[in-house]
């Protein structure tokens, strides 16, 4: 459906601003999405142009225009053209872009689209997968472990074969040295949440089972993942 057809509806659209609002917002505005039944929708007001909600929103049945109103005044109108659930939840959308409009309007909208020509430009050549073990691997040689938990939940939540994850941590090790892998690999939530799907799949766990636990445990919750 062309935006045009449901433009005169969005007048009635619940306007969520979230404009300041630092953390991740994402799963708060998922909620209420799933609430709204066909032929209604939302109105996120947002002060760069949030293009990390649409694969999320696209997944629910909802289509989307964005308007530009002001120099850091992004309107963006959900309509829900059929009530869906998106086929993979992967966790740990890029929340801490919402930090960057604090220190500047101008570079919150640069970071947003720096981020989704990284990962989601269609002319990238290494798979998703491939380029988030490089994401990790470079996140532990600069010791920002936080990240590179983030890198590997979402490596296996989107379906990486846990073999992989053997192979980088060889790599790390060989790497970084045998006292690094043992003072700082080994001690992080990183090796932690890789120690649970080793386990896990060793007990014969299911993988959705495992997804779940890594949801739970190495998410937003967890004080060394969140950012």
């Amino acid at each position: 459906m062309n935006w045009k057809e449901w433009k005169d509806k969005t007048a009635a659209f619940k306007q969520i601003d979230v404009r300041g609002i630092q953390g991740n917002f994402f799963q708060g505005i998922r909620r209420q999405a799933l609430q709204l039944p066909a032929g209604n929708g939302l109105e996120i007001v947002q002060s760069f142009d949030p293009i990390p909600l649409y694969e999320v929103m696209e997944g629910l049945g909802f289509e989307h225009y964005t308007e530009q109103k002001g120099e850091a005044e992004f309107h963006a109108y959900f309509y829900r053209a059929e009530e869906k659930r998106e086929e993979k939840d992967i966790p740990m959308r890029p929340a801490a872009l919402t930090n960057m409009p604090l220190i500047d309007e101008k570079l919150g909208n640069i970071a947003v689209n720096f981020w989704d020509l990284t990962w989601n430009d269609e002319n990238r050549y290494l798979p998703y997968e491939m380029r988030l073990l490089l994401s990790l691997a470079n996140a532990v040689g600069a010791g920002r472990m936080r990240q590179a938990t983030r890198e590997l939940v979402k490596a296996y939540i989107y379906g990486l074969d846990s073999a992989a994850l053997d192979d980088v941590f060889e790599l790390l090790a060989w790497n970084q040295g045998i006292g690094c892998f043992s003072s700082e690999i080994g001690p992080s939530a990183l090796f932690a949440a890789y120690k649970t799907i080793k386990n896990m799949e060793k007990q014969g766990r299911k993988r959705d089972e495992i997804c779940e636990m890594l949801k739970e445990k190495y998410g937003e919750k967890n004080p060394d993942v969140k950012v």
